[in-house]
């Protein structure tokens, strides 16, 4: 039986995911010592949102529209308005 492989993952979530599923010790034959941080935007700020169940429906059938994951989608959206509201007030 060939062995799998690691996937690729777009988004931290998305590797959260897998490994919480999958067991290490099935891919020590990919596994290397690693000397410098992997994760540079760990010390991001995290923000909690409440959505009705309508609304959180809605936001996953965008996003898999899309092909990105709710957190990704939702990110885009925040960081896209924000740059659209400092360039109107000049901030």
């Amino acid at each position: 039986m060939e062995k799998m492989k690691i996937p690729e993952f777009q988004a931290l979530e998305e590797m959260a995911n897998f490994w919480d599923t999958h067991d290490v010790t099935d891919f020590e034959n990919e596994m290397q010592e690693v000397h410098e941080p992997i994760f540079d935007g760990m010390n991001n700020n995290i923000i909690s949102l409440a959505l009705t169940s309508d609304y959180y429906a809605k936001l996953k059938n965008i996003a898999e529209l899309r092909k990105l994951n709710i957190i990704s989608l939702v990110n885009k959206w925040i960081v896209d308005n924000i740059d659209c509201e400092v360039r109107a007030v000049g901030a």
